[in-house]
């Protein structure tokens, strides 16, 4: 894919990534196939649930409540409602995947991971990579 698409798409990403509600880390999702968006996401509650994603600790400090969908798996819930397939697609993500997304994403039939800013681990890149699954952080790239 050229850098002039891929630098797109990752626009379209971040442009999602802002709808969140989370307070500590906004991130998008888009699924892409034969050089169509098929899916989107962005990380928030559940459908129905209100819009509140973290909980203040005695601290004063933001936690993640658990029922929070990541953006990873909320464009693949989306795109296994649809009557696309995953198989073989891109993902652009706001953030490399945590473990859990990086599983579903593989299992999913997503062949590339295109990703900007590093998550706090590397375990989601790491198993994409021994998955078969290529994997490449953008931030290299700039919009054309």
């Amino acid at each position: 894919m050229k850098a002039k698409f891929i630098s797109a798409f990752m626009d379209v990403a971040e442009r999602f990534a802002q709808l969140s509600s989370a307070k500590r880390l906004n991130v998008g999702a888009i699924v892409v196939k034969d050089d169509r968006i098929i899916s989107i996401g962005y990380n928030g509650m559940p459908s129905g649930w209100d819009n509140c994603c973290e909980n203040t600790l005695d601290d004063g400090s933001l936690k993640s409540k658990p029922e929070v969908l990541h953006a990873e798996s909320n464009a693949i819930a989306k795109l296994a409602r649809s009557s696309e397939s995953g198989e073989g697609a891109s993902i652009f993500i706001t953030h490399s995947p945590c473990l859990e997304c990086a599983k579903l994403i593989f299992q999913s039939g997503i062949s590339t991971v295109y990703y900007k800013n590093k998550y706090r681990s590397s375990d989601g890149v790491n198993f994409l990579n021994a998955s078969g699954v290529t994997v490449e952080c953008t931030s290299d790239y700039s919009s054309p």
